[in-house]
Parts: C-alpha cells; structure tokens; sequence
C-alpha cells in the first residue's frame, strides 16, 4: 500500500512540473482547444445540467467554457467542497461574477446564499478534475478523495468527463480500491473513452 502512495506521490509531483512548465501562451492555446473538443462532443451538447468546476493554478482553464456553457443556457452547476464531511455538494450558478467567490486555496466556488443547491442525480455531464490521468480513466486527484466519494453518487447514466493536457497523461495510474475511474478524458489533441 505504501507502494502506491508512494508512486501516486512522484507521478503527482512529476505532472505538476510538466504542467507548471508550460508557457502563459501554451496554456491558453492548449485550454482553447480542449474547450473546442469539449463544445462539440455529442454528449455535452446533449446534457442540459453540466458540473463544472473552477480552475486554479496551472490547470485547464475552465473560466472561458463556464461562461460560454452559460451563453448556451446550459444550467450550470458548480462544486461547494464542505470541509467538515469533505463532500461536494453541487449548487447552479447563474452569473460567473456574482455568484462565485475564492475559498480554500483561493479557489473559486459558489456563494451558497446566492445559489440553489442541484441534486447530484440530476447532474447529465460532470467534468472531473484531476492532476494525472491514463488512457484506462485512472486518475490521481489532489489526494484529498473529495472526487472519489462524489463520482459513486453520480447517477450511472452521468457521464464523468477529464479535461487535461496531453502532459498530464501517463502510461499507468496506479488504483487503489477507493480510486474511481473517468469515463472521457479531453485533451487539446484527442478524445480518450476509458479501455
């Protein structure tokens, strides 16, 4: 079991170096394609309420599709992480600037007195963060689980979708039995559905 930590470790650090090291330009380039995959996958121009979450740090940048996913008058959902119980409850947002503020770690999440709670099975499309991800869906979160005990209380028909960069991908995450697997991951050059 140490093992595994151990390696989930130095995979999770080498990722971040990769991603850390891509350019202001590179990183904007990279996320405008994934978002063009993303805006024209079928199961997301199906889904009517998709889960989103917000960037921080060197990750994808999502700011851009949260707002355009609200243009297409999606009904967008955002994650409150509850520390306490760490959970994830979803609630809608309606404006990106009014209805989001910086919590733990600065990141972005919605202000539950400005918004209403959805109920997780209604969710059509969830976009799973993660920091590394294989071609089997295996991810490597944060190390925190908040993810794994959410994905399991998705309705089974939710499609749960990765956005990463091609340098967040690796041969072999090694899972453990808490660990849950994404079914799509998008990147800025292709689609990979899970093996």
């Amino acid at each position: 079991m140490e093992d595994v930590k151990a390696r989930k470790s130095e995979i999770r650090r080498s990722t971040f170096a990769r991603r850390d090291a891509l350019s202001k330009e590179e990183h904007s380039e990279k996320s405008a394609a994934i978002m063009e995959r993303l805006f024209g996958f079928a199961n997301f121009l199906e889904a009517r309420i998709v889960l989103f979450y917000m960037s921080y740090s060197s990750e994808v940048d999502t700011g851009p599709m949260v707002r355009k996913a609200l243009e297409l008058e999606k009904i967008v959902a955002l994650p409150l992480v509850d520390s306490k119980k760490k959970e994830i409850v979803p609630f809608r947002i309606e404006n990106l600037d009014r209805d989001i503020r910086a919590r733990y770690r600065g990141i972005r999440e919605p202000i539950p007195q400005r918004c209403k709670q959805i109920p997780v099975q209604y969710i059509n499309l969830a976009i799973i963060p993660g920091v590394a991800f294989d071609e089997r869906g295996g991810r490597i979160g944060h190390g925190i689980g908040v993810y794994d005990r959410f994905i399991p209380r998705l309705d089974i028909t939710t499609r749960k979708v990765a956005l990463a960069f091609e340098c967040q991908m690796v041969p072999q995450i090694p899972m453990e039995p808490h660990d849950r697997y994404t079914d799509i991951i998008i990147t800025e050059k292709r689609i990979v559905y899970k093996i």
